[in-house]
């Protein structure tokens, strides 16, 4: 196992390793023990108390942070006709439709986020094995697939993140920059915290959130005392 260098081992002495914090007690600490030497990303990840083999059990959705991530994201939208014109108005980056199907099936992958009107779903779908295993698939659930490509881009640019609890029941989310207040990097978590709460399947038993930690990019794990949350 490699050694971690100095500057991380002195962030780790700052961190109580057996301590649980408020949420802004965390996200300021991962603030200041950040190692790395670029704005870094502060991200959260939430274990949580589902068993995502059982169909009502996956969680699965889209939010649009009130700060944003910091980060611009590159939107490719599959439409035709007039809403071409409305994709590009709204800022996206790339927006077709044949060609860009094979453009990425040649490898081009240029892009953050794709888009698609209903109509191009029959296009895109010869597309899944390769955007599929990326996260990169259109989906109804994330809005990703919908005729209102305006709103669509727009909060795509404003800061919309896409969540998706994995198979042990973790969501990873970015919710800022380093760089970014305090303040608005906790708006962001509670408004993430709030859309997962509600998202809470019927059939989950026991504890839904198990554990919570925020850290940053290259940065040490800070462990979120849950029992403040309200459910």
């Amino acid at each position: 196992m490699a050694k971690k260098g100095k500057k991380y081992q002195e962030a780790v002495s700052k961190i109580d390793r057996q301590a649980y914090y408020a949420v802004e007690e965390a996200i300021k600490l991962a603030q200041e023990t950040s190692v790395a030497n670029f704005d870094a990303s502060v991200e959260v990840a939430f274990r949580l108390g589902i068993d995502t083999r059982k169909n009502d059990q996956q969680i699965r959705g889209a939010v649009v942070l009130p700060h944003g991530t910091g980060k611009s994201q590159r939107v490719l939208v599959f439409a035709k006709g007039d809403k071409i014109a409305e994709a590009e108005a709204a800022g996206a980056d790339y927006v077709g439709d044949a060609e860009y199907v094979n453009k990425i099936q040649q490898g081009w992958f240029d892009f953050d986020v794709v888009v698609a009107t209903p109509d191009m779903m029959g296009e895109v779908g010869k597309l899944g094995r390769v955007l599929g295993p990326k996260g990169l698939m259109p989906n109804p659930k994330t809005g990703t697939v919908t005729m209102d490509v305006t709103k669509a881009v727009e909060e795509i640019k404003a800061g919309k993140v896409e969540y998706r609890a994995e198979k042990a029941g973790i969501v990873h989310a970015s919710i800022g920059k380093v760089s970014f207040d305090t303040d608005k990097l906790v708006d962001n978590f509670k408004t993430l915290l709030d859309v997962l709460t509600k998202a809470k399947p019927a059939s989950a038993k026991g504890t839904y959130f198990k554990s919570v930690s925020v850290t940053t990019t290259m940065g040490p794990g800070i462990k979120v005392d849950t029992a403040t949350f309200k459910l």
